[in-house]
Formats: C-alpha cells, structure tokens, sequence
C-alpha cells in the first residue's frame, strides 16, 4: 500500500472515531428521554379543568439519576404540590414516589437519585406526573411517564 492511501485511510478512520465519540456524547446509551402530557381527562376521577401541561426529563439507567421540567398552564388556580406518583398504570392511582419543590410554579425543574426498586417502575411506565390546585386536592392536570 503506498504512503498516500495510508494517510487517506487513516484520515478516513480518524473521522469517524471522532464522529462516534461526538454521538455517544449527545446522549450516552444509558440515558433515556422520558416525558409526559398532562391534562384533567386523565386525572383519576377527571375533572373539567382547562388546564394543560407536558414533563420532559432524562433518566440515567446507570446512575438512577431523573432529571425533570415540567411545565404547565390554565389551571383553576396556583399549583399547591406536583410530585411523580407510582407504581401506577393509566387508570389507577398511587403514592407520592418523588416530590416537586417547592415551589411548584411552572416550569418545575429538579433531579433525583430514585432506587433500583423506583427505576424499574418508571422504566416499566408506572409512573405519572400530578399538580395539584385547592380546587382539585386531589390532581388537576396528570400525565403517564412514557419513554420518548
């Protein structure tokens, strides 16, 4: 092989370990994108609040870390509490597994180390998001984790 298409091949592998490492830092394959849209139809009972909202984040398989910004609008009157609630399926309600602020005036940004036991939950798409108004105590605007 003659000294020129070895500096071309070499360029060439060059390139693409660059191109590689710049990817694998974009997103790291252990960290997913998670996210949620939240309205009052998937509250558990509804309610006829206006209201809307989304929560998007990254979760960390390695590191269990979640990060989250959720933001919302509309609703009947200030938030009071937002949490993440498990284990749950769409339908069905549970307890509080990870609590927002305070404050909790949009948009709501946080992180947490959860435990393997919670990972699994979210992972498996049984968790949700909830704000809570004085008008509806018990969740005005909810939201399903789904992974994006």
């Amino acid at each position: 092989m003659n000294t020129a298409r070895r500096i071309m091949l070499g360029a060439a592998l060059a390139g693409s370990l660059v191109a590689l490492g710049a990817c694998s830092s974009m997103m790291p394959g252990n960290t997913v994108k998670i996210g949620a849209t939240l309205y009052a139809a998937a509250e558990v009972p509804p309610n006829d609040s206006k209201g809307k909202g989304t929560m998007e984040g990254t979760f960390n398989k390695d590191t269990r870390l979640l990060k989250w910004n959720v933001t919302y609008e509309g609703l009947t009157g200030p938030a009071m509490a937002a949490h993440f609630h498990g284990p749950a399926m769409a339908g069905s309600n549970a307890g509080v597994v990870v609590q927002f602020g305070p404050p909790v005036t949009s948009p709501i940004v946080g992180e947490a180390t959860i435990t393997p036991e919670q990972a699994a939950d979210l992972l498996a798409g049984k968790w949700y998001v909830n704000v809570h108004t004085a008008q509806n105590k018990g969740g005005e605007i909810r939201g399903q984790v789904v992974i994006r």
